[in-house]
């Protein structure tokens, strides 16, 4: 079921970066590197070690994109949940 939320997730922010493609070519680019980071998570959920960054490159995503993206930010903060729930 988690997996399942995930890709939801993944499948809004997805979304969302087609959206800031046009507005922001860096900031969608950065956006696209995490989403695929995120789906070889889906692909090996062997445990926390295979991507030992990805909780602080989320953090510092949502960080850096709180005030110009804040739909984007939502949907990451729902995928850091997300995260969690999955003991990542």
């Amino acid at each position: 079921m988690t997996n399942i939320k995930l890709k939801e997730e993944l499948e809004k922010l997805r979304s969302e970066v087609k959206q800031l493609a046009t507005e922001n070519i860096e900031a969608s680019s950065k956006l696209e590197a995490l989403i695929s980071e995120l789906e070889k998570k889906l692909e090996e959920p062997t445990g926390t070690d295979n991507h030992p960054g990805l909780v602080e490159d989320m953090k510092d995503t949502i960080s850096q994109f709180e005030t110009e993206h804040p739909r984007a930010t939502a949907i990451l903060n729902d995928i850091m949940v997300t995260l969690s729930n999955m003991g990542i």
